[in-house]
């Protein structure tokens, strides 16, 4: 199963960063982060607030362009060895200059060339989505609209929100998401995970996105659940995660299976991978493991994920003659 051309819709670039590499970086900088690793090396967190908090402190060594054209790299060597030949990846303006417009364009453009270098070594097509983060409040949230509005284009495809889901509410942030749309970005928001349905719906009517990330917690309302799947609002399913953080028990307990068969269209992506000590493969492999999907399903996550990417035609194009080759 894991060995398949595999296409990710839901990745944090500073979440998808290796421990060794941000320990390496840190010991460069002489700054001191042991305090996020356990024993062997890997991030150690209690919960999802505290995890929100290790997060924080790993992207803390990230403090230049060059920094992030490293961590691109690192990243999509990762993901290229996992099979991945397209990535959506979600970045931040709050951690790349502080939501300064010049010098956020610095940091997108070693990001971009970074991306491009892995394109040409691996094959691996990334494009951008910038978040918000919705526990910075809605202030900060329209100074990052401003940077995703003036940066739109071929490479930064998306605009949604992450971060603490119990903070504020989607109405709240209507402003940075209309900037957005009105620069031709496609939407998306973190949704469904921690909040319930409720979240999601909140998010899709009041947000006007078209794709959800997480909105697992949907399947507690199955109004809503055949309302996902008459509107097509594709969900990013990142069930590794859902798991890791404690949502759910395990992967047979997870509603992925549910919402695939109540016709909800469903992509699978990894979230922050080394958190989560998971994989691309991995996810695969659960899911063949708890649900019996066999390679017709997953063809059909692929063909979802395809439909659903935010990247332009040409390169629709391209990534489909990779998954038919």
């Amino acid at each position: 199963m894991g060995l398949d051309p595999k296409l990710e819709l839901h990745l944090h670039l500073e979440g998808a960063a290796p421990p060794l590499f941000i320990r390496g970086l840190a010991r460069e900088k002489h700054i001191d982060i042991s305090g996020i690793f356990d024993e062997r090396g890997n991030y150690k967190y209690k919960d999802f607030w505290d995890f929100l908090k290790v997060y924080e402190a790993a992207t803390s060594v990230l403090t230049t362009p060059e920094d992030y054209a490293r961590l691109t790299r690192a990243v999509l060597e990762e993901s290229a060895a996992q099979g991945v030949i397209y990535s959506e990846t979600f970045l931040s303006p709050d951690f790349c200059g502080g939501r300064d417009l010049a010098a956020w364009r610095d940091y997108l453009a070693a990001m971009q060339e970074a991306a491009d270098e892995a394109e040409r070594k691996d094959g691996i097509i990334l494009r951008g989505i910038i978040t918000c983060i919705r526990h910075f409040g809605p202030e900060k949230a329209r100074e990052t609209a401003l940077c995703a509005a003036e940066t739109a284009g071929d490479w930064i495809v998306g605009f949604g929100i992450a971060g603490d889901e119990k903070v504020l509410a989607p109405k709240d942030f209507r402003w940075s998401f209309d900037c957005a749309k009105e620069s031709g970005l496609r939407l998306t928001a973190h949704a469904g995970e921690w909040g319930g349905p409720s979240s999601v719906r909140d998010a899709v009517r009041d947000l006007g996105v078209e794709r959800i990330g997480h909105g697992v917690r949907a399947i507690e309302d199955l109004a809503l659940v055949d309302e996902l799947a008459e509107r097509e609002i594709v969900l990013e399913v990142c069930p590794g995660s859902n798991v890791a953080l404690g949502i759910y028990p395990g992967f047979r307990k997870h509603p992925i299976g549910q919402l695939f068969d109540r016709g909800v269209k469903v992509t699978v992506s990894t979230d922050d991978p080394p958190f989560f000590h998971t994989t691309m493969s991995r996810e695969f492999d659960m899911l063949h493991q708890a649900f019996d999907w066999d390679d017709g399903v997953f063809k059909t996550l692929n063909e979802t994920a395809l439909a659903a990417a935010f990247c332009d035609a040409k390169t629709k194009d391209k990534i489909k003659k990779k998954l038919e080759a």
